[in-house]
């Protein structure tokens, strides 16, 4: 204060002079700290970035630029950190900074020229590069580039016009070399996905698109479209979690919220029906694939795979005629469906259409050689069909292959009184009588057993002489273990209908 009567000051402006030197003191002291923890986070952010910690490394350069605004270099370390995780759009505004504070800072020019270049933004790329050239007229990577997007804008031009003319094999070798030149440009890939889509090829649609949701903000119109894409290939799911996608970026996009709704409903019920076949409700399973036709009839895949699912279905619950009828129409829209063909086959064999079956797996076979159950299948169908050549068991009774136990027994009882050979008088009547009334015992054996009608099922005979151990020893076939025919004209025939 005395200093303050010396000079004259009054005393609100002394006070607030001798405030002023406090802060600039107590500021100095700050000031100085600052600095020192600055070039500790510089020293940090090298090394972490050396040993490939790039987000450490991010941490500390953040922490840089917030302590010192003004030093263009620690802009450019940040940038080289965000360029080494992949993240070009977060290092163009430190570059950016960077040349704004050191105009002649050409390794920031060129860094920044380079990414514009892979952007597809010749115009901007060329006016770095020609700056560089400029300052440094021999700078040889400066002018290799600059020769590089001069060429690119030349193709540019190139493959739109291909586009436009609707020669898009043309643009698609033409946007090769624009893509190569510049990978990360989505305007160029997203034109090639188009001449994709034109050219009948969605997969090769759907690998230009999906990196253009990175390469472009707020991306909805990929999102949509991937969406779209995968939901025409039938891959429900990917499209349910691109369109999630979209609606994440606006969930008022109207677009988008009309072709999740769809896609929604349609996954669910294609979820819905699968776990209803895996639960072996068939039935249900069938009702649902019909629902599903329902509710897309226009994307052929869909009708595809509910006409394949409802003949399997079929199958299982053994309707052999509603199955054949459905697997044929499933046949003739995907005629290299394997599993079409092999739940026809089965269908066939419910029929004892066992030449048919053998055909279908045969030609299942073709498609889908080292499918194990196909080959199975074929096996068995042989066999069944070799049975059938011989005796079949289920035609000799006349009852479906699906048919009950008391189904068995009713058709045996019937066929046994009719074929009983005391009901004939001649001597050639009686032997074909004796003939028909063994077989017809027989199938009542082999039916009514659960393990042989397995097996007959399968395409063994479990009373064929082959098929017994030590191979073919006496006669085979008379089920209770003895002939009574061999005893004689006089034999009185007594049997139980059980």
């Amino acid at each position: 204060m005395e200093s303050c009567r010396r000079t004259g000051l009054s005393g609100v402006l002394c006070s607030l002079s001798l405030l002023c030197v406090i802060l600039d003191i107590q500021l100095d002291g700050v000031l100085g700290a600052t600095h020192g923890e600055i070039e500790h986070h510089l020293e940090m952010g090298r090394k972490l970035l050396a040993a490939g910690q790039l987000a450490e490394a991010l941490s500390h350069y953040h922490s840089a630029v917030e302590g010192d605004s003004k030093n263009y270099l620690t802009y450019y370390k940040r940038a080289a950190v965000f360029l080494a995780m992949g993240k070009s759009k977060s290092a163009l505004p430190d570059l950016t900074r960077a040349i704004q504070l050191k105009p002649d800072f050409l390794a920031a020019r060129l860094q920044r020229g380079n990414i514009l270049l892979k952007q597809g933004n010749t115009q901007e790329a060329r006016e770095d590069f020609e700056a560089v050239l400029q300052r440094s007229p021999d700078h040889e990577e400066a002018h290799d580039q600059l020769t590089k997007a001069n060429e690119l804008e030349e193709l540019q031009e190139d493959a739109h016009a291909a586009y436009h003319q609707g020669d898009y094999s043309t643009t698609i070798t033409v946007l090769e070399r624009v893509i190569e030149i510049s990978p990360w440009d989505p305007e160029s890939r997203e034109l090639r996905a188009e001449c994709y889509i034109r050219m009948g090829d969605p997969q090769k649609a759907i690998q230009d698109l999906t990196p253009t949701t990175r390469l472009r903000n707020d991306n909805r119109a990929a999102f949509l479209k991937l969406s779209m894409l995968h939901y025409s290939l039938g891959e429900h799911h990917e499209s349910l979690n691109h369109i999630r996608e979209c609606l994440k970026l606006d969930q008022d996009d109207k677009e988008c919220f009309s072709h999740y709704k769809q896609v929604k409903k349609l996954s669910k019920q294609l979820d819905s029906a699968e776990e209803l076949i895996q639960e072996e409700r068939y039935q249900n399973a069938i009702e649902k694939y019909e629902s599903v036709m329902k509710t897309e009839p226009n994307v052929q895949y869909y009708t595809n795979l509910a006409k394949e699912r409802i003949c399997f279905c079929l199958v299982k619950v053994k309707l052999a005629n509603e199955a054949i009828d459905v697997c044929s129409e499933a046949h003739q829209r995907d005629p290299r469906n394997a599993n079409v063909l092999r739940d026809r086959a089965e269908a066939y064999i419910l029929n004892q259409d066992y030449e048919k079956a053998v055909e279908d797996y045969q030609e299942a076979r073709e498609f889908e050689g080292d499918n194990n159950e196909i080959r199975e299948g074929l096996e068995r169908a042989q066999k069944l069909l070799k049975i059938s050549r011989k005796r079949d068991y289920y035609k000799i009774l006349g009852v479906s292959r699906n048919a009950n136990k008391q189904e068995i027994i009713k058709a045996y009882r019937k066929l046994a009184q009719q074929w009983h050979p005391d009901n004939f008088q001649s001597e050639s009547e009686k032997k074909e009588a004796e003939k028909r009334f063994i077989d017809i015992a027989s199938a009542k054996e082999v039916l009514t057993d659960p393990e042989m009608r397995q097996k007959f099922d399968a395409g063994e005979d479990p009373l064929d002489p082959e098929n017994q151990q030590g191979g073919g020893g006496g006669q085979q076939g008379w089920p209770f273990h003895f002939n009574p025919f061999e005893s004689g004209g006089s034999f009185h025939f007594k049997f139980q209908y059980n």
